[in-house]
């Protein structure tokens, strides 16, 4: 109620048609945006499940601040172009996708739906989208590859064993995998309250499918079959340094990627350890509370860089104007992993299809209205910092 004598004073502009959660799609066709997927997996995932995917660390203000980051870049459209073509192809070590929207990875997607990553890869498969494993997948890399008809890069947690670690690599290189992606960025034990106080929430006893220890859940992962476990405290990693690089480099053929990069300093390193590619990223806000997003470290990086290597991003990607955004930085390729999951948890494969495809579309038609026939026509001088 406004004061005696003042006029309430309404938002410009006014938010009419706004999303609530008293009104949720029933079918993957009617999402009008990927945000639409969120609340229907919440309601059909269980407690603990959702609050796994969803939560950030700490403050979580880095989970934020991968969305408001995007903010601070503006798009500059060019006018009197053809675009009546528009191709979103994009070439990486060779291979030719018809999409720069890569599948990142992400841990244990049967908590989310029974099919997990057979459905993602699926999915992946139908719109011919680049794809990465996790470590902690709920579905080996050997049956990810065949599902997805094409080669699947192998997301690598070190752990805090050489021998671990390379058990899984070679795995990896042996199932057809080609490159492997070393995740560098968890290293401490993270604060995922959201996941706490939801887990709270659930009924059901964790033990009875996740086990008892660190140990006894990554047993149940099939990529760890018949990998000794012994002496293995999780699989963050608090010894890695370069010289695990350049020991990787020289046990497995694959190509090697560092993802978790966000500074010019280790993209620097990056290139003088001989690395194939770097993926920019904060693991979605879910390793470390920096506070700082991945699209605004990102120039930094391609700066030090300087075309050398391919430079992929991911964390907070929502929108294609997010995509396009960091695309015309002159990022490779962007890796989108909640999105996915939210279309997975809500309508299993035919969910992760409509995501997929709802942002494929929307970097279309971003990439038309800035005058952008392809990728090679998205360039830096279409974005700048606001």
């Amino acid at each position: 109620m406004a004061a005696s004598g003042q006029q309430q004073r309404l938002p410009d502009p006014s938010v009419w048609a706004p999303r609530t959660l008293d009104k949720l799609i029933g079918a993957p066709n009617e999402a009008l945006s990927v945000f639409d997927f969120e609340p229907v997996m919440k309601e059909k995932v269980p407690p603990a499940h959702f609050g796994y995917m969803t939560t950030g660390t700490g403050d979580e203000a880095t989970l934020r601040a991968n969305r408001e980051g995007f903010l601070k870049f503006q798009l500059l459209p060019r006018r009197m172009i053809d675009v009546e073509k528009i191709d979103l192809g994009m070439e990486l070590f060779g291979r030719a996708y018809r999409s720069p929207i890569v599948i990142a990875p992400t841990g244990s997607n049967r908590a989310f739906h029974p099919d997990g990553e057979l459905a993602v890869a699926r999915a992946a498969r139908r719109g011919d989208h680049l794809e990465m494993l996790s470590t902690v997948a709920t579905t080996s890399i050997e049956d990810a590859i065949e599902a997805r008809g094409a080669p699947v890069w192998f997301q690598l947690y070190p752990t805090n064993s050489w021998e671990i670690a390379k058990a899984l690599a070679t795995r990896a290189e042996k199932a057809g995998a080609g490159t492997i992606v070393v995740t560098t960025d968890v290293i401490a034990f993270q604060v995922w309250e959201t996941f706490r106080r939801m887990a709270l929430s659930d009924p059901r006893p964790c033990a009875d499918c996740h086990g008892l220890g660190v140990a006894d859940f990554v047993r149940r992962k099939p990529n760890f079959d018949g990998v000794n476990l012994a002496g293995i405290t999780g699989t963050h990693v608090d010894n890695l340094t370069w010289g695990f690089v350049k020991r990787l480099r020289d046990t497995v053929k694959t190509r090697l990627v560092l993802k978790g990069l966000v500074t010019a300093e280790d993209a620097l390193f990056a290139v003088d350890a001989g690395v194939d590619a770097i993926v920019v990223s904060n693991h979605g806000g879910r390793a470390e509370d920096n506070g700082r997003s991945t699209i605004d470290a990102l120039p930094e990086i391609l700066e030090a860089v300087d075309g050398r290597i391919p430079v992929l991003v991911d964390s907070g990607f929502r929108r294609g104007t997010d995509i396009a955004k960091a695309l015309a930085l002159g990022a490779r390729a962007v890796c989108v992993g909640r999105p996915y999951l939210w279309g997975l948890g809500a309508f299993g494969q035919p969910g992760v299809e409509r995501v997929l495809n709802i942002l494929h579309q929307e970097t279309r038609n971003v990439m038309m209205q800035l005058g952008a026939p392809s990728l090679r026509q998205l360039v830096p001088a279409m974005v700048r910092r606001a």
